[in-house]
């Protein structure tokens, strides 16, 4: 399974794990139920530690777009396909609370921006 990995990147490796798989699992190229490397086994094949890959892990699960079976593994969650919908339905609320706080679309759409660009770290 190949994820892009940079280690020269300013970006961190688990991050670059978590949005790795956020993106497959979105675009829908890992389908619901399909498993993941184990920790061990995606450390070394990127060559990071294996604490590195779990934490990137945990927050795949903590966002509902995997799950963690016991001794059987990690598996892309069926909640997975909900993660569009849930980034959809977050939208239209922001755009009703702008519209109500009485913000112009060109300066909501510069928070959201600003906002993505916070995040990229």
């Amino acid at each position: 399974m190949v994820i892009p990995f940079d280690s020269g990147s300013p970006v961190p490796p688990y991050e670059q794990v978590r949005s790795g798989f956020a993106t497959r699992i979105n675009d829908r190229s890992l389908p619901v139920g399909a498993k993941l490397p184990t920790v061990r086994q995606l450390a070394a094949d990127l060559g990071i530690a294996p604490n590195t890959v779990a934490r990137a892990y945990r927050e795949l699960e903590e966002a509902g777009l995997i799950e963690t079976r016991g001794r059987a593994g990690s598996f892309v969650a069926a909640s997975g396909d909900q993660s569009r919908r849930r980034a959809q339905q977050a939208a239209a609320e922001y755009a009703a609370l702008t519209r109500k706080l009485g913000l112009a679309d060109a300066e909501a759409l510069s928070i959201v921006r600003a906002a993505l660009d916070e995040g990229k770290g």
